[in-house]
């Protein structure tokens, strides 16, 4: 079973948006907190604002896509590891001070066609 987590942030601070430097720092705690490493990461920033950053980590996925203009950020986490805990999206409340978060769970099934109803 694996599990990916879809965080969506408003209200957020938009220097914080735009910040290269923030943005990875971020990544690499969240990366940690759900106990996967990452294998590589690629980040961009684009002009005259946004920032996406995306890591292959050794339990999948992670991303992150900023629109500072918007105060909005969308955060992927895929990952086959244990389970990715619902307080990661707190902390990423807290971390890019948002007002507001939308959060979607997706589970998908490994190595076998799931059973339907």
């Amino acid at each position: 079973m694996a599990n990916q987590l879809f965080v969506d942030l408003y209200g957020c601070d938009e220097i914080l948006l735009n910040s290269e430097k923030d943005i990875c720092e971020i990544a690499r705690k969240v990366v940690s907190d759900i106990g996967a490493e990452i294998v590589e990461e690629c980040v961009h920033t684009f002009e005259p604002i946004g920032i996406t950053y995306f890591a292959v980590i050794t339990t999948s996925h992670f991303s992150i896509h900023t629109w500072p203009e918007y105060g909005y950020a969308a955060v992927d986490v895929f990952s086959c590891g244990e389970a990715v805990a619902d307080r990661i999206a707190d902390s990423l409340k807290e971390t890019f001070k948002a007002t507001e978060i939308n959060v979607g769970r997706c589970e998908r099934v490994i190595g076998r066609t799931p059973e339907r109803s």
